[in-house]
């Protein structure tokens, strides 16, 4: 997992940016709308299984922002995991901040469509945002902040547990299904986030020198 760091001048990121800059114009010029949208209205149809629903309700509080900010901190406390800690809560708040600007100001707005499935007893936390005029989803908050957080960890984990450190992926993948099942993002939005997510977690950790979580002289 250590060889998924790239440095902005390779290849790798280049292709990242240029996919995400082509998926933000096809979405600011409405290009993918219809296909989206067409998307959506198939989930639409799907829905009405209580435990699933339950299920994916469960999964879409989990991407809630403060979950992956309080463990940042935890490991930010900790004085051996203090640089992990301030690479995750940087990546997690500059990731975040960014989002929300890009969600007010691209026009690509939520699904208007009424989910009409079972929903959790309790109410979902607010997400972090900016004033703003639209109920925007480009690119989708919460598919940045856990693959920021799949990406970090799972770096993290990767010289004691090498094939382990893959399962953390399951985090933004669930939240990320969950989402769309649960008519707030859309497809284009869940792929840009995962773009986005990986571009944000990969420049901070580059810049703060994330490598030397594994010295122990200088953590």
């Amino acid at each position: 997992m250590q060889n998924w760091f790239f440095d902005i001048r390779s290849r790798p990121f280049f292709l990242l940016l240029l996919a995400f800059l082509i998926l933000l114009y096809l979405a600011v010029a409405k290009i993918i709308l219809v296909y989206d949208t067409g998307f959506e209205n198939y989930i639409s149809k799907l829905v009405g299984n209580k435990t699933i629903d339950l299920t994916m309700g469960v999964f879409t509080e989990l991407g809630w922002i403060l979950y992956p900010i309080f463990v940042s901190i935890i490991l930010f406390i900790i004085k051996r995991t203090r640089r992990l800690g301030l690479v995750l809560l940087l990546s997690l708040l500059v990731g975040s901040m960014v989002v929300a600007y890009m969600r007010c100001y691209t026009g690509y707005e939520k699904p208007a469509i009424d989910y009409l499935g079972a929903h959790l007893a309790i109410k979902s936390g607010a997400d972090l945002g900016v004033p703003c005029t639209i109920d925007g989803t480009f690119p989708a908050g919460a598919t940045v902040r856990t693959t920021i957080f799949a990406f970090i960890v799972g770096y993290a984990l990767s010289r004691r547990f090498p094939r382990g450190c893959y399962l953390l992926w399951l985090y933004p993948a669930a939240v990320s299904i969950s989402r769309l099942y649960l008519l707030q993002e859309y497809p284009s939005t869940v792929i840009s986030g995962v773009i986005f997510g990986i571009l944000i977690a990969n420049i901070v950790s580059k810049k703060l020198k994330i490598e030397l979580i594994f010295d122990k002289s200088k953590t």
